[in-house]
């Protein structure tokens, strides 16, 4: 039967997917009102499809455009719109980016370096950047931190691949990795900055009760908890799920010294892009302080990565190797970018914004009204857990939009402080693990093919548990204890 499963698996997920789209359709088991019963059975078909991967991915993220218009749940201008959301176009700016510290070879100095600094042990390589990774997500967009660990990660993998011919070893290794960069960046949960559910839930309860949560208030309680995540990322993923057995090798750190010694002098090239790099980086920083500064224009993290990938394509390389004068990059480069990966997170976005047009997700959240129970641990879970399962397939953003009321209003009937419950909820949204559109770090890591979508659901499934358990526990004991968190 496994085998036969392996051999199958794509066409057993097709099938599957059509009969339970169709069936849910037929029988409507929600009683849901006709648009949001179409909306789920289209949903249910793309799930099990994306699942499966019963057709490429990038195909079934297309089903929206065909589907949507020709069932009138939105208009083939409407539903194209989502292919264009700004989102897609960050990616496709820090995709530019990747190719060129790659076309360049910047990215094997930068991975040398970095492995000179933690040496060649696996485990502390991963270490690294998980710390490195969740720092910088506390200050910065979780997409943007992602964006900018990626290349180097990569860079790393392919380092350390060459020193180690175990292949089981550096398989573990690759996927720890990446898997790590993307969940350090959605774990990053200590700053009110640090992902848009924490700062939309905040103006929501500053709008109902007028009330500020403060700022040094999150990160006294939050912090050590992102820390605590982090650690047990860690533990989890290079530990349990993926060990990698990479130990220290000074032949290996020989081999390495020597290679940094072959690359000489950066060159002009590697310079250029880098100072494109650190400009980016630099203006995502300092982005919000610019917008404060003058009003002559305003920049975001979309417009940023655009703009650096413009300049690529303008600026001369300065290679004199090269006897006709080259850019940094040129259109030829871009058949390395992932084309597949804009059209999945567009397929998405244009799921998530029927789900909330159409009322779907409204008509799943108030089931929670239903929940009775007098134990407010349990209560905690079941909402995290809602949280973190429905952000899976609805941005965690809109999400939070959707359910603060709703959660809001439970805590009041029971006489619950909401943020007891609201602010779990919130920090849930972010740590979906499990879908590639879950969060954009997911989506990027995912975006070269390296991780296959059933390892992502099983490696996220086990970090969702966990990660419902220790926000619950964590929210439940301490919020109490703050009087920063009490309305």
């Amino acid at each position: 039967m496994p085998t036969y499963y392996r051999i199958h698996r794509k066409k057993i997920g097709l099938v599957i997917g059509l009969l339970l789209s169709l069936l849910s359709f037929i029988t409507n088991p929600f009683t849901l009102s006709h648009h949001p019963n179409q909306v789920l059975s289209v949903a249910i078909l793309m799930i099990f499809w994306w699942i499966f991967e019963a057709v490429p991915m990038a195909v079934t993220s297309l089903i929206p455009i065909v589907l949507f218009p020709a069932f009138g749940i939105s208009s083939i201008k409407g539903v194209a719109q989502s292919y264009a959301d700004p989102i897609v176009f960050l990616f496709m700016g820090g995709f530019f980016i990747a190719i060129a510290v790659e076309k360049w070879n910047l990215h094997k100095r930068i991975a040398l370096g970095i492995i000179r600094i933690t040496g060649t042990n696996g485990n502390r390589i991963i270490l690294g950047f998980i710390m490195a990774t969740g720092f910088l997500s506390l200050w910065l967009s979780n997409t943007a931190t992602t964006m900018m660990m990626y290349p180097l990660a990569v860079s790393v993998i392919h380092v350390v691949n060459n020193h180690n011919k175990n292949e089981k070893n550096t398989q573990n290794f690759s996927l720890a990795l990446l898997l790590s960069i993307a969940y350090a960046s959605n774990f990053a949960l200590g700053t009110v900055i640090a992902t848009p559910p924490n700062v939309a839930y905040v103006g929501y309860i500053k709008d109902r009760f007028n009330y500020t949560i403060g700022f040094s208030d999150w990160m006294v309680l939050f912090l050590p908890l992102t820390l605590v995540l982090l650690l047990m990322l860690y533990g989890v993923v290079v530990k349990i799920m993926y060990p990698n057995n990479i130990q220290h090798n000074d032949e290996a750190s020989d081999t390495i010294k020597k290679s940094q010694l072959q690359l000489g002098a950066i060159s002009r090239p590697e310079v250029r892009v880098l100072l494109i790099f650190i400009f980016t980086i630099l203006l995502w920083i300092s982005k919000d302080l610019l917008n404060n500064w003058q009003t002559f224009f305003k920049l975001d993290d979309t417009v940023i990565a655009l703009l650096s990938a413009v300049l690529l394509f303008l600026m001369p390389s300065g290679n004199k190797k090269n006897r006709k004068p080259e850019r940094l990059l040129v259109w030829r480069d871009t058949q390395k970018m992932a084309w597949d990966i804009l059209l999945l997170f567009g397929g998405g976005i244009a799921l998530a914004n029927a789900l909330e047009v159409s009322q779907l997700a409204n008509e799943l959240a108030s089931g929670l009204a239903y929940i009775t129970t007098d134990n407010l641990l349990l209560i905690i879970l079941t909402i995290s857990a809602i949280s973190i399962f429905l952000s899976e397939v609805i941005s965690n953003l809109a999400l939070i939009m959707i359910l603060s009321p709703v959660v809001t209003t439970l805590a009041i009937s029971l006489h619950i402080d909401p943020l007891l419950l609201g602010i779990p909820m919130t920090l849930s949204a972010s740590c979906s693990s499990m879908l590639p559109m879950g969060t954009p770090p997911n989506a990027i890591i995912f975006a070269r093919g390296n991780i296959k979508i059933q390892t992502m659901m099983k490696t996220g499934f086990v970090l969702n548990i966990i990660c419902i358990i220790i926000i619950s526990l964590v929210c439940w004991f301490f919020i109490p204890m703050m009087p920063g968190m009490k309305l």
